[in-house]
């Protein structure tokens, strides 16, 4: 059973930071690429960014390029959100997923594990 377990939202001014960490069990973590999306009220969920199994690959979307870092630690079955320069839109829940399939998918469909979700909101 594959659990995804998201923790470090919460509540920061606009421009502040904030590390989201996902920790992963149930499977081999260093055999599967990971995603982050997120859903603010009233929108859909959307891609956020992609880390490939051996964190060699990543991608972002256009919206968090430049500001957002992805990365992964797969000796503590761990991937990593870093966000700075946060803006009011970026208020959403974000969430972690794991992809069963080979190469890089921005599409919730393409994810089969995820997590339940932390908080992230920026004030103006």
């Amino acid at each position: 059973q594959v659990q995804l377990v998201e923790s470090g939202g919460g509540l920061v001014q606009a421009g502040g930071s904030l590390r989201l960490s996902c920790a992963a069990s149930g499977r081999t973590f260093s055999n599967y690429a990971m995603g982050w999306f997120r859903q603010a009220p009233g929108k859909e969920r959307e891609f956020v960014s992609y880390i490939s199994s051996s964190g060699g690959n990543t991608y972002y979307a256009d919206s968090v390029k430049g500001r957002f870092t992805i990365s992964r630690d797969n000796a503590k079955n761990t991937v990593y959100l870093q966000m700075n320069s946060l803006k009011p839109e970026d208020t959403a829940v974000y969430y972690c997923a794991q992809r069963s399939g080979s190469g890089y998918s921005y599409t919730p469909r393409g994810y089969d594990y995820w997590g339940q979700g932390t908080q992230v909101t920026v004030s103006s």
